[in-house]
């Protein structure tokens, strides 16, 4: 995995959630204030996510939650 760390950057919630998840659904010992090389922040462009967030958001009102699903699927990876 690369590292995408930069100084004094704070982890990712999604990222922190799912480090602590696979430590017994605990925050690892380790794991501070500032990201790691497991819980930085994936870049992915502004438009990219609020195309996603948008797309979600309009199946959300149209009551579908298969497009929904789908939608968040195309978000990028986090």
């Amino acid at each position: 995995m690369p590292n995408r760390m930069q100084d004094g950057q704070q982890p990712e919630a999604l990222r922190s959630l799912k480090s602590a998840a696979k430590a017994g659904s605990r925050k690892p010992q380790d794991q501070g204030l500032e990201a790691q090389g497991d819980t930085a922040p994936i870049p992915a462009s502004p438009e990219q996510e609020q195309d996603a967030a948008a797309k979600v958001l309009r199946e959300g009102v149209k009551k579908n939650p298969q497009g929904m699903e789908q939608a968040a699927k195309k978000a990028p990876q986090r």
